[in-house]
């Protein structure tokens, strides 16, 4: 790591607050009936953020439905109690992935890196079928957003290897 890598990752915040989206239909719906159901990439995203002392500020769940995302983000934005935003799920090829058409627009800055290292990462584990996979990590009004699949692999992938290691280095520049 260069020495300005260093300086800057020693200057940013030392905790940080995570708000965190689940989107899933299939679970919104489970959700909305009143039935149980597990968020198993939720929970995983929750433990990581805490084991790692940062805080969750808010967790929800909500439907791959363009209209919920942009209040999603819109909240975010406007919440003083967040740094850092998930939005996890969705992401995929079917015309029912909306994510990240829906985030995206509202990032004043995309930092493409973050999508081409989490592909090449899922291609050393998975393959060829990391071409399928969508990623996308951009800041707005002084914080930073991502937008990752919903598998537990690719959670865990995220976090470890990208958002845990960057996401208060991000912030840092994106408040300056």
């Amino acid at each position: 790591m260069s020495e300005s890598s260093k300086r800057h990752k020693a200057e940013a915040p030392k905790k940080l607050r995570f708000g965190i989206f689940v989107c899933s239909t299939s679970r919104y719906n489970q959700l909305k009936k009143g039935e149980k159901f597990t968020d198993e990439s939720g929970d995983l995203m929750e433990k990581m953020i805490k084991s790692s002392g940062h805080t969750v500020a808010f967790r929800m769940l909500i439907s791959d439905d363009k209209t919920l995302i942009e209040e999603g983000v819109r909240y975010a934005l406007e919440s003083s109690d967040v740094d850092a935003v998930v939005f996890c799920g969705g992401t995929g090829i079917a015309p029912s992935d909306v994510t990240i058409e829906t985030v995206s627009p509202f990032l004043e800055k995309v930092l493409p890196g973050f999508g081409e290292i989490f592909r090449l990462l899922s291609y050393n584990a998975i393959g060829s079928a990391a071409v399928l996979s969508r990623a996308v990590a951009g800041v707005a009004k002084g914080k930073v957003f991502f937008c990752i699949p919903g598998s537990m692999d690719s959670v865990r992938l995220c976090f470890e290897k990208l958002i845990l290691p960057e996401a208060a280095h991000i912030v840092k520049h994106a408040r300056e």
